[in-house]
């Protein structure tokens, strides 16, 4: 595991569109400072942290990518990304549960539009730190000569979200304060595990994007 010391920066107006409002429209002076408070102190509440492993492909059959020591991932769609890869980075991070702790308090309290606006803060910023992790992925695997795709976790398109188990598996023990529910649901929520292709240049990983070839429009995951 390791623990990140610089500052994860987040953007006002990223956190008020997950809060609802869109780029052309201002919220009430009261709403826009309780975001401006929040945002300033926000780092006094995360304890982001992370941690990977690279491991080698063993093979790729059909949706079948197996990662060794019986690790099989079941995805056709990921498949089709990580035949042209030789390794893959397996990874979990979180800004921990200070944060969220204190939504739930806020909550429980009525005090539901500082909850709302701290929730937002706390998605956001786990979204951030999963850019800086990979990164970090992208650099230190650069040393070598590799490139590396955009990052996919479970859930995503045909990757089930019960193969979370694998990811966890992978990183054999080291899951910086993350454990899994019986539904394979991540504690604390402000955390994303996940996967990163590796692999020599000149085979199309870095640009893959299954969304190019997915009939669902509407997905509010998909990538442009």
């Amino acid at each position: 595991m390791t623990a990140l010391n610089s500052e994860i920066d987040i953007d006002k107006r990223g956190i008020l569109n997950r809060i609802g409002y869109s780029n052309d429209y201002q919220p009430s002076a009261r709403i826009s400072s309780l975001v401006d408070d929040y945002i300033e102190n926000y780092h006094d509440l995360i304890a982001p942290s992370y941690s990977y492993r690279i491991r080698n492909i063993e093979s790729v059959d059909g949706g079948r990518i197996d990662i060794g020591n019986s690790l099989v991932l079941k995805s056709k769609k990921l498949a089709r990304l990580l035949e042209r890869c030789e390794m893959v980075a397996v990874f979990a991070l979180t800004i921990g549960n200070y944060l969220e702790d204190l939504v739930a308090y806020l909550a429980d309290n009525g005090l539901v539009l500082q909850a709302t606006v701290l929730d937002a803060i706390g998605s956001g910023t786990a979204e951030n730190l999963a850019i800086e992790v990979e990164n970090k992925i992208r650099i230190d695997t650069g040393i070598e000569g590799l490139v590396t795709s955009w990052r996919f976790s479970p859930g995503y398109c045909d990757w089930e979200v019960g193969q979370q188990e694998l990811i966890f598996r992978a990183l054999e023990g080291d899951t910086p304060g993350i454990r899994l529910t019986d539904s394979m649901l991540m504690i604390p929520r402000k955390s994303v595990s996940g996967i990163i292709g590796i692999g020599l240049p000149g085979n199309e990983i870095e640009n893959y994007n299954p969304c190019n070839t997915c009939l669902k429009k509407d997905c509010p995951g998909r990538r442009r």
